[in-house]
């Protein structure tokens, strides 16, 4: 009895005194040389205990997790922009489900959604309209078999101004008396909307519901009020001013113009063209997204251009696309060109060209 009432003696004047807490120096828990001790042992003497070792951290590895979900949390999700291009959704151009054909001036899709749901079909196409189609200029020259030059211009940023308030394009639909597929194989005038229903939403519904074996519903991008033949005209009397006498051809081609969407096919392609060759295709091309150049027509009254005249536009690349047909180029004519043109005066100084013997002509 008085051996028990010993031991809770000297366990209470343990307790009575301060406990200790080792500091951020000496060692803790995750140190080898740090042992539990018995309850009902003293603490060991600080002033015994070898100093700690100051242990350095590990190499760097790597990202820890939450460091990398960090970072991708800080990856913009909307459309990413590109200094010198004009502002634009470039991810519009070829979505998710789509295929751009080898030409490039069409994207299609065959996903089955698209083809059973008005409002996914509708809310899609109004977002493909927001970007512009692709014109281009493309000048040809050949004598015979030889081509001597065949040259391209892109035209795309005529028709995005740097401030998005002053964009004019917009949605069309066809409107009675106007020939266009409507559901049929061949143009036609019928049948119409009825009073009241909205264009793009009634012409889905209408595709939507159609029960033809194999149905096509097209939203096309248009170029308007671009003068054609007056850009033919000062190209064709710049290369005539170079002594060229093959034949020149210049041709205003637009790609990823066009916005296909086709029913899935209910067995395979095989199957889908035999059934359009028997029983035909229904097309619907009731829509475009309208990208104007101007606002009227080249000589209208009032004519008010999305970013500059034809005739500004011309006296800007004059120069380098002479230069690059002198030099009898097979690509593209970039800014870099104008750059030289302007910077070096490249091409000014050269008057005639040699375009080889005459027998070619």
């Amino acid at each position: 009895m008085d051996q028990e009432t010993g031991i809770i003696s000297e366990k209470a004047v343990l307790a009575r005194k301060p406990v200790h807490r080792p500091e951020s120096h000496e060692a803790g828990p995750s140190s080898p040389r740090f042992a539990e001790l018995p309850g009902d042992e003293p603490a060991p003497n600080p002033a015994l205990v070898a100093p700690a070792q100051h242990h350095q951290p590990p190499p760097y590895s790597g990202p820890s997790s939450s460091a990398t979900d960090s970072r991708r949390q800080l990856v913009p999700k909307g459309p990413q922009y590109y200094p010198g291009l004009p502002l634009l959704d470039y991810r519009q151009y070829l979505p998710p489900m789509f295929e751009l054909s080898s030409d490039s001036t069409t994207i299609t899709s065959k996903a089955t959604y698209l083809s059973e749901n008005v409002k996914a079909l509708s809310s899609l196409l109004r977002t493909l309209a927001t970007v512009p189609p692709k014109p281009q200029i493309l000048i040809h020259g050949s004598r015979g078999r030889r081509v001597d030059f065949n040259v391209r211009l892109n035209l795309m940023s005529l028709l995005v101004p740097d401030n998005p308030d002053d964009r004019m394009d917009y949605l069309r639909c066809v409107t009675g008396g106007e020939m266009a597929y409507r559901g049929g194989n061949e143009p036609s005038l019928k049948p119409e909307l009825g009073a009241g229903e909205d264009g793009l939403e009634a012409w889905v519904t209408r595709f939507i519901k159609d029960q033809s074996s194999v149905k096509t519903f097209t939203l096309e991008r248009v170029v308007a009020n671009l003068d054609h033949n007056w850009l033919e005209g000062q190209i064709r009397s710049l290369i005539a001013a170079v002594n060229y006498k093959g034949v020149v051809t210049v041709q205003f081609p637009v790609t990823h113009a066009r916005v296909t969407i086709q029913n899935p096919d209910k067995v395979n392609k095989f199957f889908t063209s035999v059934a359009t060759l028997f029983t035909g295709k229904a097309k619907y091309e009731v829509v475009k997204a309208v990208w104007p150049f101007a606002n009227a027509r080249n000589g209208d009254r009032g004519r008010k251009c999305i970013v500059q005249s034809e005739k500004t536009w011309w006296e800007e690349w004059k120069d380098p696309i002479r230069y690059a047909i002198i030099q009898k180029r097979q690509g593209w004519i970039t800014n870099e060109d104008k750059l030289e043109c302007i910077m070096e005066s490249k091409g000014k100084g050269e008057s005639l060209v040699d375009w080889g013997p005459e027998e070619h002509y």
